[in-house]
């Protein structure tokens, strides 16, 4: 067939394209804002990508099916044209993949608020070392698989599962979609704003999540976090607790964070599985490991997880935009990280502060996602970014599109910030902050630049990373 992707370049929905050309699909999508990495993946695999939406040039290929990503909405021209044919199937992304891909598989569903795609990248990657071949679909760039999107020959298909809505037409989660045999809930908190009402409304959706989890599967919950214990029992399937507290099943334990990287063990119901060194920092990441440890163990169908080996944590080095190190020397370290949460930002900088210890540490936040423009966590970012030397903060994205009162204040923010002993300014543009941080960093003896942001920063941590390189 000819499958037509509306927002090509999403990071699920290229990864999608180049596993459904791998499956003998002619791909070919369009989408606006077209920046790497995924575009440069999408290239490099020949698929053709269109910059921006239209409706003749869709009418004029006429493909045989249309991925409708969840970004698309009516009023988008292509959209439109799609509804007034009744000829032409469309489909959204998570249901092309139940009915296709994850029939006859073993899906791993990797749930949760913060941690998914390094958590999915863990697993697939211990699977692929274990010798399961397996198949995954990872919303992001791994280092150490041949991509974010591979059929796989095994069993086992890894697949990142995300609790913002399907579609415009199916406002389900999209995880809802994916067949759980074994699923992952990493932890859980309020966000995507836009789409949920408060934390009650997110756990609702994670209460149905873990409704499809079969009797003969595994809940592998976060033990620690009392956001997914309210959501227990779940006496249908089999629960298994990890965490750092006593009382868990799986316990993480002796963690300790430096420059060279974290060392921590993993102890199964009383029993040393694993001593894990590795060049990853901070707990969250080790929380991280130990989930996907367990959901790859269970989907290999061992007995008991102390018969899978874990030697290949040693060599796992991330995902790309997850404390991604653009530039480094001597004086200067540029950083770039997709945190874009109080809680992530929290723990990254938590991490940072162990890898870089003595180091002045300089951030820059791009206040972008529909939750973070907004003032609901306002409180909660200030304490996450007073872990910082200095603060930089962008311009909140969209912020003419929300009331004044609704939307982020940075300008507060510096204020509180400034109070708190952490050196704080705020800029009304992208452009203006890369102006700043260009002047400090002529004055400044060298330190590390972390840009946190989910989307480009309008190219200013590369900028930066170039400036001092």
């Amino acid at each position: 067939m000819q499958i037509y992707f509306m927002g090509i370049c999403g990071t699920a929905m290229g990864n999608a394209a180049l596993l459904v050309r791998e499956q003998g699909h002619e791909v070919c999508g369009a989408d606006t804002g077209v920046y790497p990495p995924m575009s440069d993946v999408l290239a490099e695999a020949g698929i053709e990508v269109f910059d921006g939406y239209d409706a003749e040039r869709l009418a004029a290929l006429r493909p045989d099916r249309v991925v409708v990503g969840n970004a698309m909405s009516r009023g988008n021209v292509e959209v439109e044209w799609l509804l007034n044919q009744s000829e032409l199937a469309f489909i959204s992304l998570p249901q092309l993949f139940h009915d296709t891909v994850l029939l006859g598989r073993k899906p791993v569903v990797i749930t949760g608020t913060h941690g998914k795609t390094t958590t999915s990248t863990l697993a697939a990657y211990l699977l692929a070392a274990s010798g399961a071949k397996p198949g995954w679909l990872i919303g992001g760039v791994p280092n150490d698989l041949p991509g974010g999107a591979q059929l796989g020959e095994g069993e086992p298909f890894v697949i990142e599962g995300d609790e913002y809505d399907t579609a415009f037409f199916d406002k389900r989660s999209k995880f809802i979609h994916y067949r759980p045999q074994i699923a992952v809930l990493n932890n859980l908190e309020f966000d995507h704003a836009d789409i949920f009402r408060d934390l009650e409304d997110v756990q609702r959706t994670f209460r149905h999540f873990l409704r499809i989890i079969p009797s003969s599967g595994y809940a592998i919950v976060n033990g620690d976090d009392v956001n997914i214990a309210a959501l227990l029992p779940a006496p249908w399937t089999q629960v298994i607790r990890v965490g750092t507290e006593i009382g868990n099943d799986l316990l993480i334990a002796n963690f300790c964070d430096g420059a060279s990287g974290a060392t921590f063990d993993l102890v199964w119901q009383g029993e040393l599985w694993a001593h894990v060194c590795w060049p990853m920092h901070g707990l969250f990441n080790a929380r991280n490991a130990a989930m996907a440890a367990l959901a790859a163990a269970y989907a290999c169908d061992y007995q008991s997880p102390l018969e899978f080996d874990l030697g290949a944590l040693a060599d796992f080095t991330g995902v790309k935009r997850r404390q991604d190190v653009l530039h480094s020397c001597d004086t200067w370290t540029v950083v770039e990280d997709f945190a874009h949460h109080p809680t992530a930002i929290m723990g990254a900088l938590e991490g940072l502060r162990a890898a870089y210890p003595g180091r002045e540490l300089c951030v820059s936040f791009e206040p972008r996602s529909n939750t973070a423009r907004t003032s609901l966590f306002q409180d909660a970012f200030i304490a996450a970014l007073s872990a910082a030397d200095r603060v930089y903060l962008g311009a909140v994205h969209r912020a003419d599109s929300m009331a004044a009162g609704e939307r982020l204040n940075t300008t507060a923010m510096v204020t509180e910030l400034t109070q708190a002993g952490t050196l704080a300014k705020a800029f009304l543009t992208n452009a203006a902050l890369f102006e700043q941080l260009r002047a400090d960093c002529s004055r400044s003896k060298g330190g590390v630049w972390v840009f946190f942001t989910n989307g480009a920063f309008d190219g200013v941590p590369q900028r930066m990373a170039a400036l001092l390189g």
